[in-house]
């Protein structure tokens, strides 16, 4: 099925419900699920932003500017995921139990809107890695358009350059809480010292890269294409000293590159 038919597809699935919340987090996928099913329900969608702390400061405000000058409803709401036992602790099924909090706070945030169907942004290529999150999905019998019309991440970025969307080429970002390997503690102070780390590598022009915390040993992975960059002087000085300030002891560079779901290698063994 060419992109174009799968996009078609995608608009009839969504017409067919009466209205809709999109769980939106500002990112390429959400971004383009959500500007889709407005194109198609107009003023019957709304979008649903679960602030989580492992959701950074700078994705929010991204999805509240994206909602308001497309003038999207949208409606934040909290969550108290490291409250919940086995989250701080990161089981390895520490996203299931946090997207379970996220889907749960999300219903009760729309009740007063009478939303009938909640919707996510999974697509074909979220099948290759370990997602238990995508169980608790499916517990809420919340739907996933993008993966039911058969898209990937790749046409998901395509469509939306098309459809001049600003995330289009946006970087993948997921929850902080996957910088940490499982059973190391998630604690305030360490959610802190990745995101001000990798705020500093994308301030030094790194467009995907993960800062993985071990204790206090940080260990970059970034696209092999970029080794000769963060290893020149002046920059890798930059690094360290940086990482150091933020809490870091030690900074290392994993030579295998960046991959999506560097934490779940261990589970493979």
């Amino acid at each position: 099925m060419v992109i174009h038919e799968k996009y078609e597809k995608l608009k009839i699935i969504l017409k067919n419900y009466d209205n809709l919340a999109v769980a939106f987090s500002g990112g390429v996928d959400s971004t383009f699920l959500l500007k889709t099913a407005q194109n198609v329900l107009g003023d019957k969608v709304i979008a649903v932003t679960a602030c989580p702390r492992f959701f950074t400061e700078k994705e929010k405000n991204a999805a509240l500017e994206f909602c308001k000058k497309e003038n999207i409803t949208h409606i934040l709401c909290a969550t108290e995921e490291l409250k919940i036992e086995g989250v701080a602790q990161n089981h390895p099924n520490r996203c299931y139990l946090c997207k379970n909090e996220i889907l749960t706070k999300i219903k009760q945030a729309i009740r007063p809107y009478n939303i009938k169907y909640i919707a996510e942004g999974s697509h074909m290529d979220d099948d290759g890695d370990y997602r238990p999150g995508f169980q608790a999905v499916l517990e809420h019998g919340i739907k996933s358009p993008l993966k039911e019309a058969g898209f990937t991440k790749d046409e998901i970025r395509g469509l939306s350059k098309q459809l001049g969307l600003p995330t289009w080429n946006k970087q993948y970002f997921s929850c902080l809480a996957s910088r940490f390997p499982y059973g190391e503690e998630i604690t305030e102070k360490k959610l802190g010292m990745v995101e001000q780390s990798e705020q500093l590598l994308f301030d030094l022009g790194f467009s995907q890269f993960r800062v993985r915390i071990h204790d206090t040993i940080a260990r970059i992975e970034i696209n092999p294409e970029d080794f000769a960059k963060i290893t020149a002087p002046d920059i890798s000085r930059k690094i360290y000293e940086g990482l150091k300030q933020h809490g870091f002891t030690y900074v290392t560079l994993d030579l295998g590159g960046y991959r999506m779901g560097g934490m779940n290698d261990v589970l493979k063994l």
